[in-house]
């Protein structure tokens, strides 16, 4: 089953996140779903099964420049995750369909997403859900002192 998250599902969605996202502080999380939850702007989806929450997806509306969009604004995977023991089941297939479904009702026409470079796993699941790779960047920071 499919459903948009509520305030009762967070310690759910940060366990399931911290998976997704380690390096993350637990904390910060817990701040940014609080906001996620209650934004209209954004919308996070959970599959449950049986009692148990098998995974998340996150989406937003994004406003400012997406690759490969020609409207605005764009509804936007901004991460999914699905446990280990549900994959391949279609439930990432479900998760993103009701991220697209929830985009279209706040008149999006386009959908993106975007995975690290050497992210595989990711990028064999996007194209198998219908995305197409638009861009590849490696992106560079330098501290300046």
């Amino acid at each position: 089953m499919i459903r948009q998250a509520e305030r009762g599902d967070k310690e759910e969605l940060l366990h399931l996140a911290l998976k997704l996202w380690p390096e993350s502080d637990r904390t910060e999380l817990k701040n940014e779903f609080d906001m996620f939850i209650a934004s209209d702007d954004n919308a996070v989806f959970i599959v449950q099964v049986n009692s148990e929450t098998a995974g998340f997806a996150h989406c937003s509306l994004r406003h400012d420049y997406v690759a490969g969009a020609e409207s605005s604004p764009v509804g936007y995977l901004e991460g999914i995750y699905v446990s280990d023991g549900h994959r391949f089941k279609g439930y990432a297939r479900q998760l993103v369909e009701a991220c697209e479904s929830w985009s279209k009702k706040r008149g999006c026409s386009d959908f993106g997403s975007d995975c690290l470079i050497d992210n595989s796993a990711s990028i064999e699941m996007h194209a198998h859900l219908g995305f197409r790779e638009v861009e590849r960047i490696v992106s560079f920071h330098k501290r300046l002192t």
